[in-house]
């Protein structure tokens, strides 16, 4: 063999450009580290933020029930979240969002849900001519409790969200002075 082409041998394996198996593995083991710190952080985020959600959607169905009775209901709550979402015959408008608007609504990781309260009796038929109730009980649940949030939330007539922390929506016992409820700040 000439020495020339022992030169392009010995260049090609000395300048060789790319990644050894031993360098590709170092990388692929700090990503990996990086996704263990990462991925508990990024899934209590997302806890978090569905709950805040829940949260967002109870207030909501608190407002759209004041704004029911005041408007439609003659002064009675709405039983359904299908109710709240079906407009006046005189309005184009509902009550509450679309996203709401299904018995149960599930959103961002919870499951909302209206009903009459265990106190509750009926009220005076509103503008579609459904019958209304005198109080009502909303409640939001994580639909995997642990995953998609940890809090059970709970609201009445009174305004107030209640919280516990088994995932559970309060019970309307719980929510009544003295009944050791917890409320949101």
């Amino acid at each position: 063999m000439s020495a020339r082409c022992q030169n392009c041998n010995e260049r090609t394996r000395l300048g060789h450009d790319g990644f050894t198996l031993v360098e590709l593995l170092i990388v692929i083991a700090i990503i990996g580290i990086i996704a263990a710190i990462a991925v508990p952080a990024m899934l209590r985020a997302r806890r978090t933020a569905n709950e805040a959600a829940a949260i967002g959607s109870l207030r909501a169905l608190n407002t759209a029930e004041s704004s029911y009775a005041a408007v439609a209901g003659k002064g009675g709550f709405s039983p359904l979240l299908a109710t709240l979402a079906t407009p006046c015959p005189s309005s184009t408008s509902a009550f509450i969002s679309p996203d709401l608007s299904i018995d149960p609504a599930v959103k961002s990781g919870y499951t909302v849900t209206v009903a009459a309260s265990a106190s509750s009796s009926p009220g005076p038929s509103d503008c579609n001519g459904v019958t209304t109730e005198t109080a009502y009980y909303t409640t939001a649940v994580p639909v995997s409790a642990g995953l998609s949030g940890l809090r059970g939330f709970a609201s009445s007539s009174s305004g107030a969200i209640f919280f516990d922390p088994t995932g559970v929506a309060p019970t309307e016992a719980q929510m009544t002075p003295g009944g050791g409820g917890k409320t949101i700040q």
